[in-house]
């Protein structure tokens, strides 16, 4: 029989896909045949992960934008979508976590700089976004949460605060998008073994319990697959999570 390949004729933008848990994602879109707009700062990093969907059969192109830049996205996305007639899924993936104190020893630019990052980047992305996903008609946005956006966690007011606006992003804009057909979604991964959380394993595990679910970033795939496959009156403004708790 025919190999199936669920995204066939579909092309996916993915930031943050130079390592991680968006290489994972757009090395899996790529093996069920999307095409598939690689976003990230490092056009290296970017140029290896085009590598590894090329060494596989699949097809993509890199796209190097820092998401806090919007004139950047806004030019990146518009380059994807006329290099590939424009584009069907969004993964609002890049993110960044480098703070671990309290609010009184926090930096205030480090502070700045993981809102930015993570709540404002998606932002950007999401709005560069709409205008060509309309003009295919619909689509989904998929958006890179965190079980620390739903509840409080010491040392964490940044990464948590930046993940809580994303749940409320994710919420409002599918209630304004819903009549264009495109559908937006948050997935949570739980802990992953990532370049970002190295070395910091048992404290992640001390954060979320011991019987959570320390994944790798390939383990995420199948999750953002069942979003980006779901019709266009399927599910939209929900939270998918994979961790083994209550948020």
């Amino acid at each position: 029989m025919p190999t199936v390949l669920p995204l066939a004729g579909k092309v996916a933008v993915v930031t943050g896909a130079g390592r991680g848990i968006g290489r994972a994602i757009a090395l899996g879109y790529a093996e069920a045949g999307a095409v598939v707009a690689c976003c990230a700062r490092s056009q290296g990093e970017l140029d290896e992960t085009i590598a590894r969907i090329a060494a596989s059969g699949g097809r993509a192109a890199a796209y190097a934008a820092d998401v806090t830049d919007y004139a950047a996205i806004v030019a990146a996305l518009a380059r994807a979508a006329a290099a590939h007639g424009g584009f069907d899924i969004v993964v609002a993936n890049a993110g960044t976590d480098t703070a671990n104190v309290s609010v009184e020893d926090s930096d205030p630019g480090v502070w700045r700089h993981i809102i930015e990052v993570n709540l404002i980047g998606a932002y950007h992305t999401a709005k560069a976004a709409i205008p060509h996903l309309r003009a295919r008609g619909g689509g989904k946005i998929i958006v890179m949460g965190s079980g620390m956006g739903h509840r409080a966690l010491p040392a964490r007011s940044s990464y948590a605060a930046s993940k809580a606006g994303l749940n409320m992003l994710t919420r409002v804009l599918a209630q304004e998008l819903v009549a264009h057909g495109i559908c937006v979604n948050e997935l949570i991964p739980g802990p992953v073994r990532t370049a970002m959380t190295a070395g910091h394993e048992d404290a992640l595990r001390a954060a979320v319990g011991s019987a959570e679910w320390l994944k790798d970033a390939a383990d995420v795939v199948p999750l953002a697959l069942f979003l980006a496959t779901q019709p266009a009156t399927g599910p939209t403004g929900q939270t998918y999570s994979l961790t083994r708790r209550d948020l």
